[in-house]
């Protein structure tokens, strides 16, 4: 995340972090919960969460890791099951998909629908790996468990998204 600028009082206010915070904040929200409507809300959930604990985000060594923990956790912890849900919002059409004719780059964009199938933990440790670059220290302090944890959730979600392509067969794969 972006560190924000200290006032000229020397203290960062709620609003110049939230400010900056922002849009590393919701790119981790997207990632995890994979549509923009879900991402904005835990984002928001998140920023809200903050806010009212604010003296202990700016009290604490790294607030990026503290907010980053509080992220993790209001989307874990706010997974409900879908029949509680008023709506599934989905950013993906539900028509039949055209086949490229050469690889390019949206290739890479095959592995998301697998990722937005993962459990929360999993694509939660994929999210923080990958994407965010995090250790495995550092992701097992985010969602409060040990390294083997992370490790073997780690694992399960890779050996989850290799099936899931290999599944795919060769209809999926393109041809040079």
């Amino acid at each position: 995340m972006i560190q924000p600028e200290i006032s000229s009082a020397g203290r960062t206010t709620f609003e110049e972090y939230a400010g900056t915070a922002w849009p590393a904040l919701y790119r981790s929200a997207y990632l995890l919960t994979g549509n923009h409507a879900d991402a904005e809300d835990v984002a928001q959930q998140t920023l809200e969460k903050a806010y009212r604990s604010w003296s202990h985000v700016v009290a604490a060594s790294v607030p990026e890791a503290y907010l980053r923990c509080m992220l993790t956790n209001t989307f874990l912890s706010g997974r409900r099951s879908k029949r509680h849900r008023l709506e599934l919002l989905t950013d993906s059409w539900s028509g039949t998909e055209q086949p490229h004719p050469r690889p390019g780059p949206e290739d890479q964009l095959m592995l998301w629908p697998r990722l937005k199938s993962l459990p929360p933990r999993q694509r939660a440790v994929i999210v923080l790996r990958y994407f965010e670059d995090l250790s495995e220290e550092q992701i097992a302090e985010a969602l409060g468990c040990s390294r083997g944890t992370v490790k073997s959730t780690a694992h399960r979600a890779i050996k989850a998204l290799r099936a899931a392509l290999i599944s795919d067969g060769p209809s999926r794969r393109r041809e040079n």
